[in-house]
């Protein structure tokens, strides 16, 4: 169960997530199905003996870097207290991402990961010119302890969870289409197929609205998740591509992941 939890936010966000090569070329010139100030909020919840656990919320605010020229993507998730109560388990973790504008690729990925008492701090930095993605991870409650360093090569545009969100928004879903998505997380890099399986009405803050139901493959031999799992997320069938529900079924349980607000 602890091994899972802290995993859970970014595994789920993965239903958005990855590189798509070729195809989201054309549309990060156009018309962005979001901008700077957007803000998404979510609540996750578990269940498996007891129904519907609320464990955590989760945010995502679009933000300008530093340098007035890319984007930065703000992610949290934190642990809500049933979980504390229940499991004696919290967390959080914070993600900032830095989005090249123009190419529309992750730079730099920063992480801060809280597990009850163990905290590790990472960047992760990518090279396209040298195609090679660098991952550090450092304890800051043991200065003492070697940093954690994985290298990884990089083919074509990659994303971080994160970045991967926004890039899943500029795709031409359509049912039926599939997509190859490249996904770098900790320094590794995983390719996941995904496919657009159906059209389908969901209820929602925004109303009942309807939506793609998008499949990503995540589990399996030499996945990011090995063990038996489905995943699946539903988004907008709008100008938006606002991701609005996300479910996350495991050998331990089910995670539902629903939109609770937007700014």
């Amino acid at each position: 169960m602890r091994k899972f939890f802290p995993h859970w936010f970014l595994l789920l966000i993965l239903l958005f997530s990855s590189s798509v090569f070729a195809q989201t070329n054309g549309n990060v010139a156009g018309k962005m199905p979001f901008a700077v100030g957007e803000t998404l909020t979510y609540e996750g919840k578990f269940s498996k003996i007891i129904r519907g656990i609320a464990v955590a919320d989760m945010t995502f605010k679009v933000m300008n870097a530093p340098n007035n020229k890319d984007y930065l993507v703000k992610a949290e998730a934190r642990s809500k207290g049933t979980l504390l109560k229940l499991f004696r388990f919290s967390f959080l973790q914070q993600i900032d991402s830095t989005i090249d504008k123009d190419e529309f690729r992750v730079l730099r990925t920063v992480k801060r990961d809280v597990q009850k008492e163990r905290v590790r701090d990472s960047e992760a930095l990518f090279d396209y010119k040298e195609k090679r993605v660098t991952y550090v991870e450092t304890d800051p409650k043991d200065t003492m302890r070697p940093p954690r360093n994985i290298a990884s090569t990089l083919e074509g545009e990659t994303h971080d969870m994160i970045s991967g969100i926004y890039n899943l928004r500029l795709l031409p879903l359509a049912v039926g289409k599939k997509f190859e998505l490249a996904v770098s997380d900790s320094g590794l890099v995983y390719r996941v197929p995904l496919r657009v399986t159906a059209r389908e009405q969901q209820k929602t803050i925004l109303g009942k609205v309807w939506c793609f139901r998008v499949e990503p493959e995540i589990f399996g031999e030499n996945r990011l998740i090995e063990q038996k799992g489905s995943m699946i997320i539903w988004i907008t069938d709008d100008e938006k591509r606002i991701p609005v529900r996300s479910q996350l079924n495991t050998e331990i349980g089910k995670v539902e992941v629903k939109l609770k607000k937007v700014d």
